[in-house]
């Protein structure tokens, strides 16, 4: 499905709790170029990376988000099918591995007239990044800003400490004069409106916090305890994820 006139979403077929409607794989292409750049490729559904295989034509490089498996498990067959590499802030995912298909503050990846730049986001996990579209106004967010709903800072691979800065720093970047039109998640809908969602974001972390305070406070120390108390509005099949959360939580509280 094009969304823009540089990105185009394609949906994998692994819908969950945890990825909503499914991974989100994005296609970026400039207008009238030949060569794209894939986001994601996702878990390992061969169907899925076929489709994107043939929507995407000659491929300059695939780009990772974070390392999680339902976007990144397809990543090395998709790279090996269309004949190019893998660039990720973990250089488990690096194909080839060597330090220059890393991904790092103020990086610029081309293809074309296309232009993505790298803004590190670490919080969802510690290597997550998103992707600045200048010419587009799209930012794309992988996991750090959901379509749908709040993220889960995912301890021990996660910290909320660097996710609030992050989330600091997209909202600042979201009110700058980058003129940031929408989001393009990992999972879920496009945001048409970055600052409120994200604002949304910050206060939802805060009040959470707060909760997760008076809870220690009256006693429920641990995790699974706290998450009974303060995630009671939330269904018992997302506790476990709520759990690490929790526990990313109670690190940040003891720091």
């Amino acid at each position: 499905m094009k969304v823009t006139d540089h990105a185009t979403l394609i949906r994998a077929g692994n819908p969950g709790p945890m990825t909503l409607d499914g991974t989100n794989t994005w296609i970026l292409r400039a207008p009238g170029a030949e060569q794209s750049v894939v986001v994601d490729p996702g878990p390992m559904l061969e169907d899925h990376l076929r489709a994107v295989l043939d929507a995407a034509g000659p491929v300059a490089v695939v780009l990772l988000t974070h390392k999680h498996l339902d976007h990144s498990e397809g990543a090395a067959w998709f790279a090996n099918h269309a004949g190019c590499g893998v660039r990720a802030m973990d250089p488990e995912f690096r194909i080839p591995t060597d330090h220059a298909h890393g991904l790092a503050e103020g990086d610029v990846i081309t293809a074309g007239d296309l232009r993505v730049e790298v803004l590190p986001t670490p919080g969802h996990t510690l290597d997550s990044v998103c992707f600045w579209l200048p010419q587009d106004g799209s930012l794309l967010t992988g996991d750090t800003v959901l379509g749908r709903g709040t993220s889960v800072v995912a301890y021990p691979d996660g910290a909320l400490g660097p996710y609030l800065d992050s989330l600091d720093r997209l909202r600042a970047f979201a009110n700058s004069p980058a003129d940031v039109l929408r989001l393009l998640p990992g999972h879920g809908p496009v945001i048409d409106d970055p600052g409120a969602v994200l604002t949304y974001y910050i206060n939802h972390r805060q009040e959470r916090l707060n909760q997760v305070r008076a809870a220690v406070a009256a006693g429920h120390t641990t995790p699974e305890a706290v998450v009974e108390h303060v995630y009671a509005d939330v269904p018992q099949s997302l506790w476990p994820a709520a759990k690490r959360s929790v526990q990313a939580q109670l690190d940040y509280l003891a720091n």
